[in-house]
């Protein structure tokens, strides 16, 4: 059972950095240049109208203001490249969402605050079939997983088997070394900096587009929307428009791999407190 469950969480990551590395094509996308000119010329534009406007009539009321635009002047890869930056430097962050499990063909849900020293706290769980609950502080790795996630995940094996782990396991905290061999896989789901390591690698060689959308928000926060375009997929980027430009979330256009992950918590601390009453230790069982 723990092998699976290693797996799954293993799938997550690699899914979750995959996600926020859609910034990482954003870098050298050249496809919205014109964009950013049609913006500056379109401004230059108006501003001359408006001005020729007010000189023919002086008697004429002033205009409201129109709000200005977010990112003004920057194209679809200027604004990626920041929100690039922003992201990758974070000290801290939690995602949320859902991501496919290549293994199983379903869906992953998480929701995790990991930081920069390796600590998280958090959910998942595989196409609705019950919930893990996870907590990493310092050199140890906490595990709680209820009956319906139990079941899932030892289908296939020995019914008394799978009614003994129930017994065992379901509804009570587990600790384990974080570093140990059944520990190492799960523990790297924790693991913030390389994540945004691989958010920030640029070798991927495709060509990507990347275009401007229109301010919006997300969940309240003010966000401004990107368009990456990669062959037949299109992508869709939230970035942040106050304060740092982090990413908010990202929606996967692809038919093989649809998700989405919102992200929020940036350079807050996360809750990865050592559970308190009785924690069953399964390093100690084995031994």
């Amino acid at each position: 059972m723990r092998r699976r469950a290693r797996r799954t969480a293993l799938a997550a990551l690699l899914l979750a950095a995959g996600a926020t590395a859609c910034l990482t094509g954003c870098r050298s996308g050249q496809g919205d240049t014109s964009s950013g000119d049609t913006t500056r010329a379109a401004e230059s534009t108006a501003s001359a109208a408006s001005a020729q406007s007010a000189s023919a009539s002086p008697s004429a009321s002033t205009p409201t203001p129109t709000p200005k635009e977010p990112f003004t002047g920057l194209t679809g890869a200027q604004i990626s490249e920041r929100a690039l930056k922003a992201t990758t430097q974070a000290r801290s962050l939690r995602m949320s969402g859902t991501v496919p499990d290549e293994e199983s063909g379903g869906t992953i849900k998480i929701d995790i605050a990991l930081d920069r020293r390796g600590d998280c706290a958090g959910t998942m769980g595989m196409n609705g079939q019950g919930e893990a609950e996870l907590i990493k502080t310092g050199d140890t790795l906490y595990l709680k997983y209820d009956e319906r996630f139990l079941r899932a995940q030892s289908k296939g094996e020995p019914q008394a088997d799978t009614e003994a782990l129930v017994s065992l396991l379901a509804g009570r905290w587990t600790k384990m070394s974080a570093g140990g061999a059944d520990a190492k896989e799960m523990a790297g789901f924790c693991d913030l900096d390389k994540l945004l390591e691989d958010a920030g690698d640029s070798n991927d060689d495709t060509p990507t587009t990347v275009t401007r959308g229109k301010a919006t928000t997300v969940d309240g926060t003010p966000a401004f929307t990107l368009y990456e375009t990669d062959g037949s997929e299109r992508n869709t980027v939230y970035v942040a428009t106050e304060g740092k430009p982090y990413l908010l979330r990202f929606e996967s256009g692809s038919k093989q791999e649809p998700g989405a992950l919102s992200f929020t918590g940036y350079d807050e601390p996360v809750p990865a407190e050592s559970p308190s009453g009785e924690v069953l230790d399964l390093d100690g069982m084995s031994t």
